[in-house]
């Protein structure tokens, strides 16, 4: 399977970034920013449960994630989901400058996070076994998803469940060893665009699909005929650690923002609100402390 990386179709995107938060260099991750509007960056989980803080410090990352994260009840869950917002907010603190613990994270009617108070930058967020993937955009919206490129799925299926029938043939008429690998890739691919328009599982992907591997993408109508323009890039990577991994992203017009610094990004009475809002939980943590 090929990885057509930049296409003449929408704005160009850089390679995932590999990073460990905390401890590793963003400066690759920035610059990707501000020279394309997005920027990828991915993480082993496995590394990130050894870096994860505890106690205070969790809970001071964290912020209102903090009650979610007491409220699942296995272990392995919990551990997954403090990884993956601690990894979300240093990401969004490296590239807008600030400081991780002091963003806070919200969610949208589908779960969709987002970054209060910055408007101006969307997130994104996939996990899949031992790999953590975060997209960034100043161009509008973003999407991403990530799969075990080995991910058994052709030969279940599935592909009936998730496919146009414009894709099925497509599948059945490659060799058969590039049928499972291209199956994730479609899967991937709607994962990345359903996040991005913020539908998740709700759109239904046999409704729409992608057309083959190695040549400009866009979204397809179930006859294969084309569903989007140039304000849609796609773009599919498979990194060396066996994992495939897409992106959807939306160009709004807003062109590459060459300032990224959170004091820039943020409105000056939405960063009034925040502190005022901070300031009132921490009064009320220590109410609830010193009662008890």
């Amino acid at each position: 399977m090929t990885a057509p990386g930049n296409s003449p179709l929408g704005p160009p995107l850089g390679e995932p970034v590999a990073v460990t938060a905390g401890q590793q260099d963003w400066a690759r991750v920035r610059e990707d920013l501000v020279a394309h509007g997005t920027a990828l960056a991915y993480a082993q989980l496995s590394d990130l449960y050894k870096a994860l803080p505890e106690g205070e410090e969790l809970r001071t990352l964290l912020g209102r994630d903090w009650s979610r994260f007491l409220d699942l009840s296995h272990a392995e869950v919990r551990d997954r989901y403090a990884a993956s917002r601690v990894l979300l907010k240093h990401a969004a603190g490296a590239v807008l400058g600030g400081d991780p613990s002091a963003l806070e994270l919200a969610y949208g009617p589908t779960g969709r996070p987002y970054l209060r108070g910055c408007d101006q930058i969307d997130i994104s967020l996939s996990h899949t076994e031992d790999l953590l993937l975060v997209g960034l955009t100043t161009r509008g919206l973003v999407g991403v998803d990530a799969e075990r490129t080995d991910r058994p799925m052709y030969g279940s299926g599935l592909g009936r469940h998730v496919c146009t029938p414009y894709e099925l043939v497509m599948l059945r008429n490659l060799p058969e060893p590039e049928r499972n690998p291209s199956l994730v890739r479609l899967w991937t691919l709607k994962e990345a665009y359903s996040k991005a328009i913020g539908q998740g599982m709700h759109f239904r992907f046999t409704e729409f699909g992608f057309g083959p591997d190695g040549k400009p993408v866009r979204v397809q109508r179930p006859d294969g005929t084309t569903g989007t323009g140039r304000e849609w890039a796609f773009r599919t990577f498979v990194l060396d650690s066996g994992y495939t991994v897409s992106t959807a992203v939306y160009d709004a017009g807003f062109g590459t923002l060459l300032d990224t610094e959170i004091t820039t990004m943020l409105d000056q009475d939405c960063v009034e609100a925040i502190t005022e809002a901070l300031e009132n939980e921490a009064l009320e943590n220590e109410a609830l402390e010193n009662e008890a």
